[in-house]
């Protein structure tokens, strides 16, 4: 029953982040912002629907139980989704799932992003892991950490390149 629960939530959380993402996505190309990444782009989305897919395969298939120390586990979990709703409030606009950058535009330094660069892909880096230990998913859980590591040497380069490029971001975390 908690399985279903969470992996329900999560998967709706998902398709209204991707709603919100298209929005915005539209708002910005209007201002004349552009996208980079878009070679990697595709991949990553496979690569978190197949992360979808194995997590639930691996628990029903291996009857996956709840961890032991699931509430530790699901109060790690909150928290990141707390955090991961706080990044998506501080960057408004500008949120999106795919690297869409407004050239002149101010960097945003507020919420999370006023201390760390990128607060959201170390959400979802816990999420991808956190997510599938609280069921004894480990197959899910260390497959697709690593590719997410893998996915962000490739996606976090790209995007402060577009940011160092196009925006005030160099001179407002001091880089370089």
């Amino acid at each position: 029953m908690m399985f279903s629960t969470i992996i329900s939530i999560v998967i709706l959380q998902r398709l209204i982040e991707l709603l919100i993402a298209r929005r915005n996505e539209k708002w910005m190309l209007a201002q004349g912002a552009f996208e980079v990444g878009t070679a990697h782009y595709p991949m990553m989305v496979t690569m978190h629907i197949a992360f979808f897919v194995s997590f639930l395969l691996e628990v029903m298939i291996f009857e996956r139980v709840l961890s032991p120390i699931w509430i530790v586990l699901l109060g790690i979990f909150l928290l990141a989704q707390t955090a991961r709703i706080w990044c998506l409030l501080s960057l408004g606009k500008f949120w999106n799932t795919k690297i869409i950058v407004l050239p002149g535009a101010d960097v945003v330094r507020r919420g999370p992003y006023r201390w760390v660069r990128h607060p959201n892909y170390m959400i979802v880096t816990i999420e991808l892991l956190i997510l599938p230990l609280l069921f004894g998913a480990y197959f899910t859980a260390v497959l697709f950490t690593l590719l997410n590591v893998w996915m962000l040497s490739v996606r976090i380069p790209a995007e402060e390149k577009a940011l160092k490029e196009a925006t005030n971001y160099r001179e407002t975390f001091s880089l370089e």
